[in-house]
C-alpha cells in the first residue's frame, strides 16, 4: 500500500534526522539504517561475539575507547554468536607492526581450528608482516587483480599494471575490508578498492582449493552458512565499525527511503516523432535514441530543446504539447560516436543556452571530439538569423578543449548559474580508482567543477576567469569552482534558491549527492561518499565536504542527478530534489533543508525500473527525464497518483 506524506509529516520526520556527515565511530548513517545494515559492535561491549568452541569471551579481548582489541596472550579466536549465509560485512582493522590476524566466514565449530572450515581474508602488516600473502588476500586462494578492461586502458596510458594491486594503509593506521558473500558471487574490497571476486563451490574454486593446503581438510569451504571469525595470531590487532547486512535470496535490500510518494512517471510525448531520425540505420541495425539533455532557452517561447548523445539537438516547438520535433543542429560527424561498449560515456553530453539568448542567440555545447581521441570540447554556437528553430552550424567558436587519459568519466553537464557564469562538470579522467590522483590535484582541471565567463576573455583564453573564482589568485587551475569529484553525472541549480545540486557517480560501493559551495573539496579519491577510499594520504582531504545523501551499491550503482522540483503540477514534489539510479532504474525525491543542513527525508517514487539518462526542466519548471528507446518516445514527466 502506498504511503502519502503530508507537509506536517515531513516536518515531524525532519526533526528526527541528523545531517548526513561522516559517521561517528560504531554508528550507522541514516542511509545505512534504512538499507538494512546493522552493527555487530557498538563500541561499548562485544556481546555479539564469543570465543571459538566456548560459551563466553576471554579476558584477552578488551573494549577500550570504542575499539575491540586482541590485547593479551591466550585471547583465542572469536566468532559471532549468530551464523550467516548470504551477507555483506564492513569492518575496520588496525594491525600492529609485524602483526598478523585474519577474518574468516562460514565457520563451523566441527573442526579443531576455525580456518579448517572457513576461508580466511588475510590481515597483516604488508611491509614487515611475516607472511608473503598480503592483507585482503583470500589466504592461499585469491589475490587482487585488475579487471581486463582496466588493465588494457591503463596499459595504453603507460601505467604499470603488472605491479600487485595494494590499497592497504600501513601498520598502525585504520583499514577497511568489505566482504560480500552470496551463492552466485562473492567479493572482497580493501578500502573501497575491488580486489577479487569468487564463487564458492565453482570449478575454479575447487581447483584452487585442491592446490592449497586446505585440500587436507574435507570440510574446508563447504559450509554455506556459519559464523564470522576474528583470528588471534598472537599479535596486537584492533577492530571497529563492524557492520553487517544479511542478504535475502533475491539480493533485494530494503529501499533507503522513508516511504513512497503518491507520484508516478507518465510518458510526456506518447505520439512524438523526431525529424531526420530513423530507428534503423543503413545496415539494418536498430539505432536507439538517447536523449541526453532536456532544457529550454528561457526566451519566453515555451519551446523545449532536447539533445541526443549521437550529436543532434531538436526543438520541441510547442513545448510539452509537441508531436513533431524540428532538428535544430546536427554535428554528429564531429562528435565521437556513442557505442554501447567501450565509449558509452563519450559523444554529445551537454547543452546550455546563454542567459541572454533571447537577445544574442548564443548557446553552448559539450562533446567529445571525433577528430582527436578522448578530447572534450566546449563550443559556442549561434541561432540562424533567419529561422529561430535552426542553429547556424557554421557559427561554432571553440571555447575550451581538454585531453582526457581514458574514454570514461567525461562528466559533460554545462549549466549557467544565477550569476551568469557557465559551469562545466568533469570527471577524474577515467579508468578506475583515479590512477593519476586527479580528484585531489588542483593543478589539473580533471575531477573538478569549472566556472568560466563566456562574455569576456582572460589572457590568451577564449573565455574569462571570474575574479571571485576560488583559485583565480592562488595555486590551482583558475577555472576550478570546486573539486574532489569522480564523475559528475549531472548537476543543476535550484531555480528558486540558486543552490547547486550535483550527483557524483561512485566507484565500487557508494553513490553520492552534494550541495556544492565555492572552493570546497568533495573528497574523491580519499572518500567515496562518507567512506574512506584507497591508501593515499588523508591529509589532502582533511577539509573534505561530506555528501548530503548517499546510497550503497546493493541499492543502485550509478546516480543520475536531477533537479529540485519547482514546477506547477505535482505538489508532493515541490522543494524536493528528484534523482534516479541508472542501473536499477529507481527514482527518489530527497527532502533536504540546505539552509539548515538538515535531512527531512528520502522518498521513493513509483517506477517500472527505468534507466534514467538525464533530467531537465521546461521554461515553467516542469520536470522531465529520459531513457533510451527504440521508438524515440522515451521522455517522461511526473504526475500525482492519488
Amino acid at each position: 500500500m502506498k504511503l502519502c506524506f503530508s507537509l506536517l509529516g515531513s516536518l515531524l520526520l525532519g526533526s528526527l534526522l541528523a545531517m548526513p556527515v561522516q559517521a561517528e565511530q560504531n554508528t550507522l548513517t541514516e542511509a545505512e539504517k534504512l538499507a538494512g545494515w546493522e552493527l555487530l559492535f557498538d563500541g561499548k561491549s562485544a556481546d555479539q561475539f564469543r570465543n571459538y568452541q566456548a560459551d563466553g569471551l576471554s579476558d584477552g579481548w578488551v573494549v577500550e575507547n570504542g575499539v575491540l582489541t586482541r590485547k593479551d596472550k591466550g585471547a583465542g579466536d572469536i566468532i559471532t554468536k549468530k551464523q550467516y549465509d548470504s551477507f555483506e560485512l564492513s569492518i575496520q582493522y588496525r594491525i600492529s607492526e609485524e602483526g598478523n590476524s585474519g577474518l574468516m566466514f562460514h565457520v563451523q565449530e566441527t573442526e579443531k581450528r576455525p580456518w579448517q572450515t572457513g576461508p580466511e581474508i588475510q590481515i597483516q602488516d604488508n611491509v614487515d608482516g611475516h607472511d608473503p600473502q598480503k592483507a585482503g588476500w583470500l589466504y592461499q586462494l585469491y589475490k587482487p587483480a585488475r579487471a581486463p578492461w582496466q588493465k588494457k586502458a591503463e596499459d595504453d596510458a603507460g601505467l604499470d599494471t603488472e605491479q600487485i594491486l595494494d590499497a592497504t594503509r600501513p601498520a598502525g593506521e585504520w583499514n577497511e575490508i568489505y566482504l560480500r558473500v552470496t551463492p552466485n558471487q562473492s567479493e572482497v574490497m580493501m578500502n573501497g578498492v575491488s580486489y577479487y571476486r569468487f564463487q564458492k563451490g565453482s570449478d575454479e574454486w575447487n581447483k584452487r582449493v585442491a592446490e592449497s593446503k586446505f585440500s587436507a581438510y574435507e570440510n574446508f569451504g563447504k559450509p554455506t552458512t556459519g559464523h564470522i571469525c576474528l583470528q588471534d595470531h598472537n599479535d596486537l590487532v584492533s577492530f571497529r565499525n563492524i557492520k553487517i547486512r544479511e542478504l535475502p535470496a533475491e539480493n533485494e535490500v530494503p529501499d533507503p527511503s522513508h516511504g513512497e510518494l503518491s507520484v508516478k512517471p507518465v510518458n510526456a510525448f506518447p505520439e512524438l516523432t523526431w525529424e531526420n531520425w530513423d530507428a534503423v540505420d543503413e545496415k539494418g541495425k536498430v539505432r536507439p535514441l538517447r536523449p541526453i539533455v532536456i532544457t529550454h532557452a528561457n526566451d519566453g517561447s515555451g519551446r523545449m530543446f532536447v539533445a541526443t548523445q549521437h550529436g543532434t539537438i531538436h526543438v520541441f516547438p510547442e513545448g510539452g504539447k509537441t508531436k513533431q520535433t524540428i532538428e535544430f543542429l546536427d554535428i554528429e560527424e564531429q562528435v565521437a560516436p556513442y557505442t554501447a561498449r567501450g565509449a558509452n560515456e563519450e559523444g554529445f553530453l551537454g547543452l546550455a543556452f546563454h542567459p541572454k539568448y533571447k537577445d544574442n542567440g548564443k548557446f553552448y555545447v559539450y562533446y567529445t571530439s571525433a577528430e582527436k581521441a578522448h578530447t572534450s570540447v566546449v563550443s559556442e554556437f549561434s541561432v540562424s538569423k533567419t529561422d529561430p528553430n535552426k542553429a547556424d552550424p557554421k557559427s561554432e567558436r571553440v571555447l575550451w578543449t581538454l585531453e582526457q587519459p581514458f574514454a570514461n568519466h567525461n562528466g559533460g553537464t554545462i549549466e549557467f548559474g544565477h550569476d551568469g557564469y557557465l559551469y562545466i562538470g568533469l570527471g577524474d579522467g577515467g579508468s578506475a580508482n583515479d590512477p593519476f590522483d586527479n580528484g585531489q590535484d588542483k593543478s589539473t582541471l580533471l575531477g573538478s567543477l569549472l566556472r568560466i565567463d563566456v562574455d569576456s576573455k582572460s589572457d590568451d583564453l577564449a573565455y574569462g576567469i571570474p575574479k571571485d573564482n576560488p583559485f583565480a589568485s592562488k595555486d590551482g587551475q583558475k577555472e576550478i569552482y570546486a573539486y574532489g569529484f569522480r564523475n559528475i553525472w549531472r548537476f543543476s541549480f535550484d531555480r528558486e534558491t540558486g543552490d547547486l545540486w550535483l550527483g557524483d557517480v561512485g566507484q565500487n560501493l557508494w553513490e553520492e549527492i552534494d550541495v556544492v559551495e565555492k572552493g570546497k573539496n568533495y573528497g574523491w579519491n580519499r572518500y567515496e561518499g562518507t567512506h574512506p577510499f584507497g591508501n593515499r594520504s588523508m591529509e589532502d582531504a582533511d577539509n573534505a565536504e561530506m555528501p548530503v545523501w548517499e546510497y550503497d551499491h546493493q541499492v543502485g550503482k550509478s546516480i543520475t542527478s536531477g533537479y529540485v522540483y519547482r514546477g506547477p503540477s505535482v505538489k508532493d514534489l515541490t522543494g524536493k530534489f528528484v534523482y534516479a539510479d541508472y542501473v536499477t532504474g529507481k527514482l527518489w525525491a530527497l527532502d533536504y533543508d540546505v539552509a539548515n543542513k538538515k535531512l527531512n527525508g528520502n522518498y521513493s517514487i513509483e517506477s517500472d525500473k527505468m534507466p534514467v539518462l538525464t533530467f531537465g526542466e521546461d521554461e515553467d519548471g516542469e520536470l522531465y527525464f529520459s531513457i533510451e528507446t527504440a521508438n524515440g518516445r522515451g521522455i517522461y514527466k511526473f504526475a500525482s497518483s492519488k
